[in-house]
């Protein structure tokens, strides 16, 4: 599934036309993009949370060449399936 499928999946299950539930599908990715940018977590009870983590620098091999590469300092996006979410796709 990509953002046009779940934009069609939304309007079709609310009745709302695709514009409005394409409206309401960027609110909702900007409103969890907004809460980590703070460095908040976006739990959904039953679905998952998303949360981010602080990867600190690093020194890395070229797998081509085999030279020793700086790796920078980065925080990267995590999430963890909740229980429902999980019990229902095994």
């Amino acid at each position: 599934m990509n953002k046009g499928d779940l934009v069609s999946a939304v309007a079709e299950a609310t009745g709302l036309a695709k514009t409005q539930a394409a409206n309401a599908v960027d609110a909702v990715f900007n409103s969890i993009e907004a809460s980590l940018k703070k460095g908040d977590k976006a739990s959904f009870v039953g679905f998952g949370t998303f949360s981010t983590v602080k990867k600190e620098a690093r020194e890395g091999r070229n797998p081509s060449t085999g030279k020793t590469i700086k790796i920078p300092a980065k925080t990267s996006v995590k999430f963890k399936a909740g229980k429902s979410l999980a019990d229902s796709v095994n």
